[in-house]
């Protein structure tokens, strides 16, 4: 299969038109399921015993999401999710492997044998390099931008997951913005901003002397948002004892005030977002199963900047002009320009902060560069160092209110920092070993891998 992909890009007058995925199966030959199949017509899916996944086993020494596998242009990926009792191939426990058909997989008691299938699946790109307010030319974004289109007609409920800094806010708004919503309100709420004792109350609105300080009926973020959209942005904070609430309004479209004896219809689009894996969550205990299912009827999956270097040119100019519209000065009149080596810097740089950190850079370095063509010296020195973290009083955080960053903003940089020097010590200590240094972390392996990809961190 790696000598033929299995997914592919079709071009027309030079530009990508579409990508084409070859259909594949996975067939259960031995274990509890055995006879079971899962034709393969996206380009990711899940294996376990949990119902989020796409095949799911009966196999009870499979974990809740086992395996996954993804389509790429290389060929068909299957890796293992830090499952408990392990993928072999063969008699070698395996953390990925390329699969050709014919491939036999163990999970549990149970094996699967990948085939190929007959036909192909056709996925459409944009012709657009952007949707509202989202920016991007590559491949994976304009395939994104064409399925925001359709969605955003519809009232299904989505969940949006993508790293820090990826957009996840903007997508919210575009599916609002392009919907027959548009002209109701949209209602942000971030979870993890909310105090523990007060998401209840902030969500669902309390009554007049439901608890002390409840001076008058207060409607909470559902009601505000009835007609629109509410965005529910970091969802994977919610309190676990919170969740069933959520879930009933999510089925039923009802919520009840904090200190009332009714209910209250409410009609809301639901758009929920992450930047935590809720899979990993749902096999930990730490969110509901059956809510991550409601609140994935239909999921966006941004990725990192670091994965659409194509993309940085389109976004750099983006911020520049967007800059010199809202700082009509003598000098910002003159476009800025970016030196080559310097706009080869800012492809290859990780960017860990994602397209958030991007634009703090540019718009630094248009704020306080003497030229109009922003050099390497310009650009780096923000995008490469991140402030250390500090006292309250010392210097970061001076720098931060000087330069007018929102708190959640601040806050990140500051989290951002600190988990890729953590991350680089705790690897360093552990010479690069992957397991061990996630042991001694309390981490998952898993959970490990993904953070020092995330921030660019080189282990085993």
């Amino acid at each position: 299969m790696t000598e033929q992909a299995a997914l592919t890009t079709v071009f027309e007058d030079k530009r990508p038109s579409r990508r084409v995925l070859k259909r594949s199966k996975l067939v259960v030959v031995d274990g509890p399921d055995a006879g079971s199949e899962c034709v393969i017509e996206k380009e990711r899916i899940t294996i376990g015993r949990s119902v989020i996944c796409d095949l799911v086993l009966e196999d009870k020494a499979v974990s809740g999401t086992h395996v996954e596998i993804v389509a790429t242009e290389k060929g068909m990926l299957l890796r293992d999710l830090d499952s408990t009792n392990g993928c072999y191939l063969g008699s070698s426990r395996i953390k990925e492997v390329w699969m050709m058909p014919g491939t036999n997989i163990r999970v549990g008691q149970s094996v699967l044998r990948f085939e190929l299938a007959t036909g192909n699946v056709e996925f459409d790109l944009s012709k657009e390099d952007r949707f509202d307010k989202l920016i991007g030319r590559s491949v994976r974004m304009r395939e994104i931008f064409a399925a925001l289109q359709k969605i955003a007609t519809t009232d299904l409920t989505v969940l949006i997951r993508g790293e820090t800094g990826t957009g996840k806010e903007l997508v919210a708004r575009a599916l609002h913005m392009h919907s027959k919503r548009s002209s109701h309100p949209l209602v942000v709420q971030d979870c993890s901003a909310i105090p523990k004792d007060l998401v209840e109350s902030t969500l669902f609105g309390h009554e007049k002397g439901a608890f002390t300080g409840a001076n008058d009926r207060f409607r909470g973020s559902f009601e505000q948002a009835d007609g629109g959209t509410i965005f529910l942005d970091e969802i994977g904070e919610l309190d676990l004892a919170l969740q069933p609430k959520l879930l009933r309004v999510l089925e039923n479209r009802e919520i009840k005030r904090v200190g009332g004896d009714r209910t209250v219809s409410v009609n809301v689009r639901v758009v929920a977002a992450t930047n935590r894996d809720l899979r990993q969550m749902v096999n930990d205990g730490t969110f509901r199963e059956d809510l991550y299912y409601r609140l994935s009827v239909a999921q966006v999956e941004l990725p990192a900047l670091r994965e659409r270097p194509e993309d940085v040119e389109l976004l750099v100019q983006n911020f520049l002009e967007d800059f010199c519209r809202r700082n009509p000065t003598e000098r910002s009149e003159n476009q800025f320009s970016i030196a080559p080596d310097a706009m080869d810097r800012l492809k290859s740089y990780p960017w860990p902060g994602n397209v958030r950190e991007l634009k703090n850079t540019i718009e630094r370095a248009a704020s306080l560069a003497d030229h109009t063509e922003l050099t390497v010296r310009d650009l780096m020195p923000a995008s490469q160092k991140t402030p250390a973290v500090s006292m309250p009083g010392g210097t970061s955080a001076e720098q931060f209110v000087e330069e007018n960053v929102p708190f959640k903003e601040a806050k990140q940089r500051i989290v951002d920092s600190f988990e890729a020097s953590y991350l680089k010590a705790l690897v360093d200590k552990h010479a690069g070993n992957i397991t061990r240094s996630a042991q001694a972390a309390g981490l998952t392996r898993y959970h490990l891998r993904e953070l020092t990809k995330r921030y660019s961190v080189r282990g085993d």
